[in-house]
């Protein structure tokens, strides 16, 4: 009788729902390792075809670029995840909204990390009394003007500092007129925050080196699987897009930059690697290639995901639809003047 009261103990359910969060993870990341493996070292015969070999090549050169910026950003957003205090921004915002929506999006350089941590981030701010303009503008702008970006960008455009200088205002820009727009149309009703299961700062009575690791490993298991996945599917644009296609977009100015924004928001490639996928599309304008970058790290298929789960699916389609619309004219503005 004994042994039947301790073969179901209490704490079994507990582990079964924990498992099923920890295997989809681990089987995600063995199926990357073994297609990494099987195509991009070959050998069998089909894999050493022409075609094959050029997706190798885009797919692993992409890969290892970016790879360092990832690793660096990731680092970088777990330290400031850890060590920098939970009110240091709602001191140095200004106390007027219209003010600190700017100051906001100039703040973002200071969390150099993926697209993926700066949702959370802001939903934190909001519930710490920060202005959701302010906390908007912030969300927009850490992504795509953090140092590490603006130095992806400049490796990837060797020679070209008008691109990164292009990338910086549009997304800048971007992020205040998106901040401003919530000031004057936006609803407190369509702004439904929802309990996350997420790490999102130092808890007290936790150790900050392990807030660092527990951080770092969640920015770069989700942000690496996104640049190995977005990686294949732009070599896989490379070398499968017929290249009558490609001229029917890049022959248009206006075609080109809404291809190149739309696969953008398809590709979801994280914000410290999109630099080098828009430098292998060549055959598109720069503006074109601006447009990819700045809309990227605002709006794409994970982000939409991840804002839904934060802040409201009628929040997110609405913020989405509109930050895509004022990044391409950002773009295309900025294009024209600097590039």
């Amino acid at each position: 009788m004994a042994e039947g009261v301790t073969v179901v103990p209490v704490v079994s359910p507990s582990v079964r729902r924990i498992r099923p969060r920890l295997r989809p993870r681990g089987a995600a990341l063995a199926v990357a390792a073994g297609v990494a493996a099987v195509l991009l070292l070959g050998g069998t015969q089909w894999l050493d075809q022409p075609a094959v070999q050029a997706w190798r090549t885009v797919c692993l050169a992409i890969t290892v670029q970016a790879l360092p910026f990832l690793l660096l950003g990731t680092a970088l957003s777990g330290a400031i995840n850890a060590f920098v205090p939970a009110g240091l921004f709602t001191r140095v915002l200004p106390k007027r909204p219209a003010l600190a929506v700017p100051v906001a999006g100039m703040a973002g350089a200071v969390l150099p990390g993926c697209e993926c941590a700066s949702v959370p981030v802001a939903g934190s701010l909001i519930r710490r009394g920060v202005t959701p303009a302010a906390a908007f503008a912030f969300l927009l702008s850490a992504p795509a003007v953090n140092p590490v970006v603006l130095t992806a960008t400049a490796v990837a455009f060797p020679g070209d500092p008008a691109m990164v200088a292009a990338r910086l205002l549009a997304s800048l820009g971007t992020a205040a007129v998106m901040g401003w727009l919530w000031l004057w149309l936006g609803k407190e009703k369509w702004l439904r925050p929802v309990l996350r299961h997420r790490h999102t700062g130092h808890r007290p009575g936790h150790s900050r080196l392990r807030e660092f690791r527990l951080g770092f490993q969640h920015d770069f298991l989700h942000a690496g699987g996104f640049l190995v996945f977005g990686a294949m599917a732009a070599a896989t644009f490379n070398v499968t897009v017929p290249r009558s296609v490609l001229d029917t977009f890049s022959g248009s100015p206006w075609l080109s930059v809404c291809f190149l924004a739309g696969l953008a928001v398809l590709l979801a490639v994280c914000s410290e690697a999109d630099a080098f996928v828009a430098a292998s599309l060549a055959g598109f304008s720069p503006t074109a290639r601006l447009a990819f970058m700045v809309v990227g790290p605002m709006v794409d298929l994970k982000l939409i995901a991840l804002q839904a789960g934060t802040f409201g699916r009628s929040f997110a389609w609405r913020f989405c639809t509109a930050t895509t619309v004022v990044a391409v004219a950002a773009s295309v503005l900025t294009g024209s003047v600097l590039l």
